[in-house]
């Protein structure tokens, strides 16, 4: 095997956690397909023998490639992301697929990642780098450049901000498809006070139709979402419903004579349902990677 193959072949072994990073960045799982097909591109431009940790060098430039990103996104103004829902990794409860699980690593939800897109670019990569990979502010700090204490003052501005923004999932994901399968026993019968049993008081429902569709709707409350019973409903008497994990918590995935029309994911924490994000956006739907949820 030639040295280019050789290369080649360690790039593979490093693109799962490469793509968890910049999934992670961006929210979007076709800008972290760039953005790892970019750090490809510049390590094949590069001599090797220059590379003394290849993982560390990769990681740096993915962090470089989706800062970029993150910073032409705030530029362009167009469709904030935080105006949409991140892209959402649906698989099976017990996936197997090495990319799949390094992507749902730590459960990152949704819901976490909709408040990441409300830091800046620079916050966002130093929060993601540091308090999601471990990566020393020493080497994050070239990154957005920074010096190290500045780097760690920029990841400790955003953990303030995420901290509280959403709750964290219960662990157990037993006891969240108990309440997730509670949640469809109610809006299939239209059982109101059953529904609002399992709502936390502050519930928070984001639903991305699309931009055809109005974009992104929030409702916030127990009431509030509680009263959208008779959507529910529907959803769940027309459509054919199946168990899934959307970014390793909880999930169903809606379909009507085999077509995608909806993905849910609900954050469930201490037993309640905290956290429901939809996704049924057409066009980003069709884009979907469903091989994981048969495999």
């Amino acid at each position: 095997m030639n040295a280019d193959n050789v290369l080649a072949v360690q790039f593979q072994g490093h693109r799962p956690h490469l793509k968890a990073v910049a999934y992670r960045m961006l929210g979007s799982l076709t800008d972290a397909e760039d953005a790892v097909q970019e750090a490809w591109l510049r390590l094949a431009r590069t001599d090797a023998n220059d590379i003394d940790n290849l993982a560390g060098w990769l990681t740096t430039v993915v962090g470089r490639v989706c800062l970029d990103m993150l910073r032409a996104r705030k530029a362009r103004r167009e469709e904030p992301m935080e105006d949409r829902l991140p892209d959402p990794v649906v698989s099976r409860e017990t996936s197997t697929d090495p990319e799949q699980q390094a992507l749902l690593a730590d459960s990152v939800g949704l819901a976490l990642l909709v408040v990441l897109e409300s830091l800046t670019p620079a916050e966002r990569l130093a929060f993601v780098l540091h308090d999601m990979f471990g990566l020393p502010f020493e080497q994050i700090a070239p990154i957005v450049d920074r010096t190290p204490v500045a780097a760690k003052k920029l990841a400790s501005r955003a953990r303030q901000r995420v901290r509280g923004a959403t709750p964290s999932p219960d662990p157990d994901l037993t006891g969240q498809r108990r309440v997730v399968d509670a949640f469809l026993t109610a809006a299939r019968g239209g059982d109101f006070d059953s529904l609002l049993a399992i709502l936390d008081p502050d519930v928070v429902l984001r639903a991305d139709g699309g931009v055809l569709n109005g974009g992104m709707k929030t409702l916030r409350g127990a009431a509030a979402v509680a009263g959208q019973l008779a959507t529910f409903q529907r959803m769940s008497t027309t459509s054919h419903t199946r168990p899934a994990l959307i970014n390793g918590i909880a999930g169903l995935v809606n379909t009507v004579d085999g077509r995608l029309i909806s993905v849910m994911s609900f954050t469930v924490a201490d037993g309640r349902l905290a956290a429901i994000d939809i996704l049924s956006d057409p066009d980003r739907l069709a884009r979907l990677d469903l091989t994981g949820l048969q495999s």
